[in-house]
């Protein structure tokens, strides 16, 4: 059972960014920075929210929360319905990066608070993806 009312969880909901978060934002400079051509949030499966299109990387800067970071070690804290809602989105992520990896993408996956705290570390994850290419 949610503690809020349907029109608290809502209002809450709709406040929550997934588009251009801080992680994106300071990613995004980085690999300017670096000379990188890339586009933001690529319409293609699972909506990257970085895709060098012509190396065929996509990089995918997760929440650790919604995206289910360690989540066997805090999942029992969890009411039913955020359970469901964070497995299922576990379960989302896995398929839509099997799925672009079967169409020949490279999968980049970063959690947003390493990527605040140590932003050259997480971005040469991606440079090391493309001198794997």
């Amino acid at each position: 059972m949610d503690r809020h009312t349907r029109s608290q969880r809502s209002f809450n909901m709709s406040r929550v960014k997934s588009k251009n978060t801080l992680p994106e934002r300071l990613l995004f400079k980085e690999l300017k920075s670096k000379g990188l051509i890339f586009k933001r949030h690529y319409d293609i499966l699972g909506k990257p929210d970085i895709a060098l299109v012509k190396e065929k990387v996509v990089v995918f800067v997760d929440g650790e929360f919604w995206h289910g970071r360690n989540f066997k070690e805090w999942k029992g804290s969890l009411s039913e319905f955020w359970f469901k809602k964070i497995s299922s989105n576990i379960e989302r992520d896995r398929k839509n990066r099997k799925t672009l990896r079967l169409k020949g993408w490279k999968v980049v996956r970063l959690w947003d608070k390493p990527i605040l705290k140590d932003l050259k570390r997480e971005t040469n994850k991606i440079i090391r993806c493309l001198h794997n290419n």
